[in-house]
Order: structure tokens, then C-alpha cells, then sequence
């Protein structure tokens, strides 16, 4: 069987040969989630960092800023999979420790590459955790096209009033009320608020697909998934949102990278509050 959103922990100890990637991040200590997984992880988990493997330079060749987590080269990402043993049909299985954001990206960032079989552990692991390294087979694997859109800044510049914006942070920061990591507060004119631990229930798994299908519809209405821009704070928990709709059977929106980061970055683009 093959999985695409969501994989249980159950599911995964089914399965013969998944490729896993560790995300634990926290982004007031970047090496938080290094720690941990040394500590202890689900064997045969590879880790990857959300600065050094999930992201590139964020001054682009232009000298603009390009956001806090730009998506590095896809050649060189691709690279990286290739080295961890990645090839067509494996099935990819991405976790970490905080629900899901930085996994969500990683599940992002593989059908960028087009491979479709990936998901992101639901919940948190409940079974034995090892601490020695994985080791990995290096394929050949190439990517193929895209299964996942983007938008850039100049372009949803344009468009504002014509798609629809979820912005993924939490309200306060949606708000303008407070900003702990951007220089300015505030949000994209137009955007509407879906704080990404909404999609999750009180155990700290995703809440069932009917009732994300649920949640997602009066806000995404009457625009298409293709005309739904999805960002949040450098384009990272903004996955999780996408993660949700398509769970929900509700498609695949567009993913604004640079988000709030890059947008608040150039005092030309326009600011709301409240």
C-alpha cells in the first residue's frame, strides 16, 4: 500500500523498506532537533536539518532577500535523496516531534522533486528508538516533474484580490500584535488566518478528513485549491496547511516560499494589521 498524507505508527512498522526522514526543528534553537535525534530516533530515520538540508541561501543572486527558509537548489536537494538511497516507488515517511510542521515541509519538498510516495507520521511515535546511525544504499534516482505549485512575490503581488491567502502563523502574529522573529508585524492584505495547529486534535494527530474537509471549506470558498496561496512565516508550517487540504480531499493549493519573511521585507509591498 501506498501513502501519500498521512501514515499511522502502526502503518509504518508494516512497512519492508520505507526511507525515513527526521525533521525535528525548533526554530528558537536550531539544534534542538539534532540533539534529540540523537538521543533517540526511530531506527533507520536519517535526520535532516531544516537550515542545512531543507533550505538554501536566502540572498538570491540578485541580492534581494529571499526569505528565512528559501527551497535550496532542486538539483542539489535531489542530490541529497539520491545519497539517503531514495528511488521510484520507495515509499518516504517524514516525522518529527511538534506536530508536524517541519515534516510537512519535507513531504512538500519530495513531491517537488515528483515522488509521490511520501507522508508524514500522524501522532507520535510509541515504538522502540535507537541511537545508532542509519546507514544508506546511493541510487541513481532522477526527479521528475513537479506534483506541487508555487507563487512568487512579484506575481501574488499581482493577484491579490484574485486568490485566496491562508497564512498559517498564529493569530497574534496574523494579527500584527506581536512579531517574535520578523523585523515587521503584520500580515499579507487580504489573507485569511488558519493557524496550522488547528488542523490537529487534542491527542496531537490530525483531526479526521471529514472534519478538515469541514473546517477548510467556508475559508478556501468559492475560490479553486489552484487559486489558494498558502504561507506563513518562511514558507515551512505553511505545508502543514497544504498537508490538511489534500488529506481533506481538497487539493493542492499554491505555496508562497519566501511568506511573511520575504513580503515584509520590501517596504514597497503593501502591510495589513488587524
Amino acid at each position: 500500500m501506498t501513502y501519500t498524507t498521512l501514515i499511522s505508527p502502526a502503518e509504518l512498522r508494516t512497512l519492508a523498506d520505507p526511507l525515513i526522514l527526521d525533521c525535528g526543528f525548533d526554530l528558537a534553537d536550531t539544534e534542538a532537533g539534532e540533539r534529540a535525534y540523537a538521543a533517540g530516533h526511530i531506527p533507520g530515520a536519517f535526520y535532516l536539518h531544516l537550515d542545512r538540508d531543507l533550505c538554501g541561501p536566502k540572498t538570491g543572486a540578485d541580492g534581494s532577500f529571499r526569505g528565512r527558509h528559501p527551497l535550496p537548489d532542486r538539483e542539489d536537494f535531489a542530490a541529497l535523496m539520491r545519497r539517503l538511497g531514495l528511488r521510484a516507488g520507495r515509499q518516504v515517511v517524514a516525522c518529527d516531534r511538534q506536530g508536524g510542521p517541519y515534516a510537512a515541509h519535507a513531504w512538500w519538498m519530495l513531491r517537488w522533486l515528483g515522488h509521490a510516495e511520501v507522508a508524514v507520521l500522524d501522532g507520535t511515535w510509541d515504538g522502540e528508538l535507537t541511537t545508532e546511525a542509519p546507514t544508506a544504499t546511493p541510487t541513481d534516482w532522477q526527479p521528475g516533474e513537479p506534483l506541487v505549485g508555487q507563487i512568487d512575490a512579484s506575481t501574488l503581488l499581482a493577484r491579490l484580490g484574485r486568490v485566496r491567502i491562508v497564512d498559517a502563523r498564529a493569530p497574534e502574529r496574523f494579527r500584527g500584535e506581536v512579531e517574535p522573529i520578523d523585523p515587521v508585524a503584520g500580515h499579507i492584505p487580504g489573507a485569511s488566518n488558519r493557524a496550522f495547529k488547528h488542523n490537529l486534535g487534542a491527542d496531537g494527530r490530525f483531526k479526521p478528513a471529514a472534519q478538515l474537509r469541514e473546517e477548510f471549506q467556508p475559508l478556501l470558498a468559492p475560490y479553486a485549491a489552484t487559486d489558494v496561496v498558502h504561507q506563513c512565516g518562511s514558507g515551512v508550517t505553511a505545508c502543514h496547511n497544504l498537508l490538511a487540504m489534500a488529506h481533506a480531499g481538497l487539493g493542492d493549493g499554491l505555496l508562497y516560499v519566501g511568506s511573511w519573511s520575504e513580503w515584509s521585507g520590501d517596504p514597497a509591498r503593501p502591510i495589513a494589521t488587524a
